[in-house]
């Protein structure tokens, strides 16, 4: 199984708007400057535990060293990322009215984005979303127990999933 993330507004946050884990120690809150929403570093540490890939699918431009920076000192394994140039690349291929993020062409069982688009994307095009609001506070459990009916709902079917 798959799990992505995206990364602005879904795992990095606004600390002015979101509760977010603790900053990096020094001298890494200097280099990695953006914030982890709170919950964040379990939920992916439980995933990397699991039987479950960990990516990240963003359409920001960082690069991969940063993104498996600052995840890598939280103790977080990322297995995949796919960010913008990726995402062009491999997926949009210069198609300007594709989707911003495809999750299904890698396989991806669940992907958690913020943005409404997205989760719209996903009912048309046929790939889940859990979309992540910043007052969503249960989120964490939420997105485990999407995990699990995927999990249940693979095995019941033998490897097919419903949407």
């Amino acid at each position: 199984m798959k799990i992505s993330f995206d990364l602005d507004e879904t795992l990095f946050v606004n600390p002015a708007e979101v509760p977010t884990e603790p900053e990096l120690k020094f001298p890494y809150n200097k280099l990695y400057r953006d914030r982890l929403r709170k919950g964040a570093v379990e939920l992916l540490k439980e995933i990397n535990e699991s039987d479950t890939e960990l990516w990240i699918y963003t359409t920001s431009n960082r690069s991969l060293r940063y993104i498996r920076g600052i995840f890598g000192h939280y103790g977080i394994r990322i297995d995949s990322i796919v960010n913008a140039p990726r995402h062009e690349a491999e997926v949009a291929r210069g198609r300007s009215n594709f989707p911003s993020k495809y999750p299904s062409v890698y396989r991806i069982d669940l992907h958690v984005d913020d943005e409404k688009s997205v989760y719209e994307n996903g009912i048309a095009y046929g790939f889940r979303v859990y979309r992540i609001t910043n007052d969503d506070a249960d989120w964490a459990d939420n997105i485990r127990r999407e995990l699990e009916r995927i999990r249940r709902g693979k095995s019941e079917n033998d490897g097919q999933t419903d949407r």
